[in-house]
């Protein structure tokens, strides 16, 4: 373990005006960044502790969504009534993830900010764009069976491992910031991941030192049918090779709207807009849901070892769609 500063914050405030260069990190549950750090994937000089931040609330809003502070942990999250009732799908993808001891003490804002699972990422023997720009991308050509199959690019095929992300997606989540200057901003989820592009470096839109105080969901669609279906190696303490999350309502025997978003398929939570628009309007025929799949697996690639995702992602759709909709 290399040497580093710690400091506590006690406001917001504190905690973004503490954190003073590329090389300092907020820390809260610390269940990824520890074991980064101790992997020295993660060598912060200096390490900002925002755990005793008065953010560990869940408030209804005006409009009746929910406002769920950034260190209420991934535990009382799933837990909370309000959740269970009108988001059910959170509360399945909460509860698919980690174990609960990780749960008690994972964060909701640090979840959304854990790190890819990609083993090259966490092997300092290896090159790895996303570790150190520039040196390449092992997977690629490597042993790659967790890893995406789509939205990758040439210099990373790494996938997002989040379970709540994904359930948070479906569910148009929004993202309260704090910046070190003081300015708040409001950045939508869909917008908040970055593709990798050149750059799988950059993973999200945060500027240095901005802070993630709160996550903002919309209402409850009423009527709504929630799924969250995760597959994955052993049932509990594994991550998604496959997931999905979705939320439909029904009238008159049709699909009336659909959101869906699946983990392990891609470096973010992916949702597409095709393969909803696929299902909206039609009635629930097998056809039907196998031109969701067709939509979202048009631009799949696989890089050998992870092939079988792009059959597993087909199947495992239009099982859930058949679930959602009572085919």
């Amino acid at each position: 373990m290399k040497t580093f500063i710690y400091e506590r914050a006690m406001t917001p405030e504190n905690a973004v005006r503490d954190i003073d260069g590329a090389s300092a990190k907020f820390i809260a549950g610390g269940t990824n960044l520890l074991d980064l750090m101790k992997l020295q994937v993660e060598t912060p000089a200096k390490l900002v502790d925002i755990s005793r931040l008065p953010l560990g609330e869940i408030e209804r809003t005006a409009d009746g969504g929910l406002t769920i502070g950034a260190m209420v942990p991934n535990s009382d999250l799933a837990a909370d009534d309000r959740v269970i009732d009108g988001y059910e799908v959170l509360a399945r993808a909460l509860l698919a993830g980690a174990s609960g001891q990780l749960r008690n003490k994972a964060t909701t804002g640090g979840n959304l900010l854990q790190r890819t699972r990609c083993y090259y990422f966490c092997d300092t023997a290896t090159p790895c764009n996303k570790r150190e720009p520039g040196s390449g991308c092992s997977a690629i050509g490597g042993f790659n069976r967790i890893l995406a199959v789509l939205g990758t690019s040439e210099h990373c095929i790494a996938t997002h491992p989040s379970d709540m992300a994904v359930a948070m997606r479906a569910l148009d989540a929004t993202l309260v910031t704090l910046k070190p200057d003081g300015d708040k901003r409001r950045i939508a989820l869909g917008d908040f991941y970055r593709l990798p592009g050149g750059t799988p470096e950059i993973e999200t839109v945060l500027e240095p030192g901005e802070l993630i105080t709160h996550v903002e969901l919309p209402a409850p669609v009423v009527g709504a049918r929630h799924i969250y279906r995760k597959v994955r190696d052993r049932a509990s303490y594994a991550f998604a090779l496959v997931s999905v999350a979705g939320i439909v309502t029904m009238a008159d025997g049709r699909i009336a709207t659909a959101a869906l978003a699946f983990g392990g398929l891609a470096p973010m939570p992916w949702r597409d807009a095709a393969a909803e628009a696929a299902l909206v309007g039609n009635e629930p025929t097998t056809a039907v849901f196998e031109a969701a799949a067709d939509a979202l697996l048009a631009d799949a690639r696989g890089f050998g070892a992870n092939d079988f995702k792009i059959p597993l992602a087909r199947r495992t759709l239009i099982a859930c769609l058949r679930d959602l909709t009572g085919n």
